[in-house]
C-alpha cells in the first residue's frame, strides 16, 4: 500500500460564490480547460447503483479506467467527486472544491485532491502531474472564470479555445447579409443588431455553447427580445446558418435527450438510464426546440470530459450520498419556493416548501416504509438533518420544482405563424398522438358570407373573403398566435396566452367591420376556450383535437359578428380579468347548454370593443 498524497489550492477571487458557482461546478468545462483528455463511458444507457459510472480515457500513453461515484454538492458552497480505478498508477483519488465567500466581498476557493497510488509508477506521476501540470492550470481556470463573473459574463457565452477558419467566417458574414436581406421584418436596427450578434456568437461561442443553442437564454443574457432571437433562428435554419432540433427532456434530472431534426423523428416516448423513468413526449414541457451550427458554417464535436457534473443539472441544490444507517447534517442556503426530495433508489418523494416563517432545523428520515406525505416547512438558512435507515446506499437529491421559463417548448413554437409559415412540413409522425399542455384555441367565421356572395359577385366576394384572411393572419401573428388552418370562410388558430387571442379578434373585427377602402363592411364571428389539447397531423399538417377545440367551435357559432365569446376559462385569466375591467370594453354574462356538453349549463360572456 502506497501512501497517499494530499494537496489543496487556495484563490481568493472578486466574485461571490452565487456568480462563481455555474463556472466552477461545470466540471465537464474545468476538465477540458484544466487539460484533463476526453473521457468514454461505458455503456452509458446502463448506469451501476445510484448513477455511478465506469469511465477510461488515455493519457500520455496509460490508459486509466475507474468507477466513478455520484458528485456530491451543496449549492453554491461545495461539491466533491471520488473514483475507484481498476487501470492505471492511481488508485483513488478525490477531489474537493469548497467556495467561501469572504466579509469583504468575493470568495475563498479551496479546491484539495486526495490522490492513493497504485504501484511505483503512480508515487512519481502523481506529484509530477500535480505540482509542474494541475496546480498551474487550475489556477488559470479559476482566475479566468473569476474575471468572467467579475464581468457579468454568463458561462454560455465564454470564447471559444480557437479561431474559426477564414473560410467559415466569410461564409457566416455572406450567409448573416442574406437573412438580413431575405426578410423585410428584419431591416429594424434591433433585428439587425440581433443577427449581428447571433453571427459573432457563432464565429466566437465555446463549442459547449454553440453545440445547444437555447434561443430565450441566450436572449435574456443579451438582454434583447426573446421573440425576436428565436424569429431570428427560425430564418436562420432557413438560409442554412443553424440547424433546428427537437429535444426530449427527462421530467427529473432535466437531461436534454436528442429527438431528432423533425417531428416526426420525434420518438413516442424514451428511457433516462440515469433516473430509470420513461419520459413521454409532451409538447408543453417536456419537448425543447433548441438550434446548433450547421456543419456547412461550423462543425462542432463536442467531446465529454465529466460524467456527472453538478452544473448538468442546475436544478438540484443537493445531492448527498449517504451510506446504509448514515445520518448528516446540512446547512443550506435556500431560495423561497417548493422543492422535492428524492431518493435515485426509491419510488416516491417529500415535498419540501422553504419559506421565512418555514422552521430554522428539520430531519427527514428515509426508511423502507416510504416517505412522508406532509410537507416539509423550512426556513432559507436550515439546518437540515439526512437520516438514511435503510438497508442500502442511498443518493439523495434536494431540487427546485419550478422549471425555468428558458425553453422555446414545442407547444409554444408551434402555435407561432412563423414558425408554421416557415415549417409548414413540420407534422408527427401517422397516428402519433401528442398531448400540448394547455392551449388557448380560437375559432372565427364570417357572418352572412353566403349572401356576401350573392350581393356582390362570386369573383368579388371571393376576393373580400381572401383578403379577410390577411386580416386575420396579420393580427393573429402580431399576438403571437398562428393559424392552424382554414375551413371554407372559417379560421382555427392557437395562442398560448388568452388575452391575445382576445385583443387579437376584437382589433381584427373593428378592421374588417371598417374598412379604409369604402367597400362592404364584414362581421366576424368569434369563440375562444382554453384547456388542454392533443396534436396530432391531418393532412400533412400538425393540427389540434380535444374537447377544448370542440368547446371553441361551439362558442363561435353563439357570436352574433362584431363580439367575441369567451368561457370561463378565458374569462378567469388574470390578464383577460385586468383587460375587461377597463373602460373600453364590454362583457355581458350568460349561460346556456352546448351540443355535445348538455350535461350542465356553460358560464359564457359575450365580450364586445366599445366605441370611445
Amino acid at each position: 500500500m502506497f501512501r497517499e498524497y494530499y494537496y489543496r489550492w487556495t484563490f481568493d477571487l472578486k466574485s461571490s460564490p452565487e456568480d462563481l458557482w455555474p463556472f466552477v461546478a461545470d466540471t465537464n468545462r474545468f476538465n477540458r480547460d484544466t487539460g484533463v483528455p476526453p473521457i468514454e463511458v461505458d455503456d452509458a444507457r446502463k448506469p451501476l447503483r445510484n448513477a455511478r459510472r465506469k469511465v477510461h480515457l488515455s493519457i500520455h500513453g496509460m490508459n486509466l479506467e475507474w468507477e466513478e461515484q455520484p458528485f456530491e454538492w451543496v449549492r453554491p458552497i461545495r461539491f466533491g467527486i471520488e473514483r475507484v480505478y481498476s487501470k492505471g498508477p492511481m488508485a483513488r483519488m478525490r477531489a474537493l472544491a469548497e467556495l467561501t465567500a469572504k466579509a469583504d466581498g468575493g470568495t475563498r476557493v479551496t479546491y484539495e485532491v486526495h490522490a492513493q497510488p497504485r504501484n511505483p509508477i503512480g508515487t512519481i506521476a502523481i506529484p509530477l502531474q500535480m505540482k509542474l501540470i494541475s496546480g498551474p492550470r487550475f489556477r488559470a481556470a479559476f482566475q479566468k472564470y473569476d474575471q468572467l463573473a467579475s464581468q457579468g459574463v454568463s458561462p454560455s457565452l465564454s470564447d471559444a479555445t480557437a479561431a474559426l477558419p477564414e473560410s467559415d467566417q466569410s461564409r457566416l458574414n455572406l450567409l448573416g447579409e442574406r437573412l438580413i436581406k431575405e426578410s423585410a421584418q428584419l431591416e429594424t436596427s434591433d433585428a439587425r443588431a440581433a443577427v449581428e450578434r447571433l453571427i459573432d456568437f457563432l464565429r466566437t461561442g465555446d463549442d459547449f455553447s454553440v453545440a445547444r443553442i437555447r434561443p430565450y437564454e441566450l436572449a435574456d443574457t443579451w438582454h434583447i427580445s426573446r421573440r425576436l432571437l428565436l424569429e431570428t433562428c427560425l430564418r436562420a435554419t432557413r438560409v442554412g446558418l443553424l440547424d433546428l432540433r427537437w429535444d426530449l427532456l427527462c421530467p427529473m434530472c432535466r437531461g436534454a435527450h436528442d429527438a431528432g431534426s423533425t417531428l416526426k423523428e420525434l420518438p413516442g416516448n424514451i428511457h433516462c438510464a440515469t433516473c430509470r423513468v420513461d419520459i413521454a413526449a409532451n409538447f408543453d414541457q417536456f419537448v425543447e426546440l433548441t438550434f446548433k451550427p450547421n456543419p456547412g458554417v461550423r462543425v462542432v464535436e463536442l467531446d465529454n470530459f465529466c460524467v456527472g457534473s453538478p452544473q448538468r443539472t442546475p436544478h438540484v441544490v443537493v445531492q448527498q450520498l449517504l451510506p446504509a444507517g448514515d445520518e448528516r447534517v446540512l446547512e443550506l442556503p435556500l431560495g423561497e419556493g417548493n422543492y422535492r426530495l428524492r431518493a435515485l433508489e426509491l419510488p416516491g418523494s417529500q415535498i419540501v416548501n422553504v419559506s421565512p416563517t418555514g422552521a430554522p432545523t428539520s430531519t427527514v428520515t428515509l426508511s423502507e416504509s416510504g416517505w412522508s406525505n406532509d410537507v416539509l416547512n423550512v426556513s432559507g438558512r436550515s439546518s437540515f438533518s439526512l437520516v438514511n435507515k435503510t438497508n442500502a446506499e442511498q443518493l439523495l437529491i434536494l431540487e427546485r420544482t419550478a422549471w425555468t421559463d428558458q425553453a422555446a417548448t414545442a407547444a409554444e413554437v408551434t402555435a407561432l405563424q412563423m414558425f408554421r409559415d416557415l415549417f409548414s412540413s413540420e407534422a408527427l409522425r401517422p397516428g402519433e398522438q401528442i398531448s400540448v399542455g394547455t392551449l388557448t384555441v380560437l375559432f372565427t367565421d364570417l357572418r352572412h358570407s353566403t349572401r356576401l356572395y350573392r350581393e356582390i359577385g362570386d369573383a368579388t366576394a371571393f376576393g373580400r373573403v381572401m383578403n379577410h384572411f390577411d386580416v386575420l393572419k396579420k393580427f393573429i401573428a402580431e399576438r403571437d398566435g398562428a393559424i392552424v388552418k382554414t375551413i371554407g370562410d372559417a379560421v382555427m388558430a392557437v395562442f398560448r396566452k388568452p388575452v391575445n387571442a382576445l385583443m387579437a379578434m376584437l382589433d381584427a373585427q373593428q378592421v374588417l367591420a371598417n374598412p379604409s377602402d369604402g367597400v362592404m363592411p364584414l362581421q366576424l364571428k368569434a369563440g375562444i376556450h382554453a384547456g388542454p389539447c392533443i396534436a396530432v397531423t391531418l393532412n400533412d399538417r400538425l393540427d389540434y383535437f380535444g374537447s377544448t377545440v370542440n368547446m371553441a367551435a361551439r362558442l363561435e357559432g353563439l357570436s352574433n359578428g362584431g363580439d367575441v365569446i369567451i368561457s370561463r376559462a378565458i374569462f378567469d385569466d388574470a390578464s383577460v380579468s385586468d383587460l375587461l375591467n377597463s373602460r373600453d370594453f364590454e362583457a355581458a354574462p350568460f349561460e346556456m347548454s352546448l351540443k355535445g356538453f348538455e350535461e350542465e349549463q356553460i358560464e359564457l360572456w359575450r365580450v364586445r370593443k366599445l366605441n370611445v
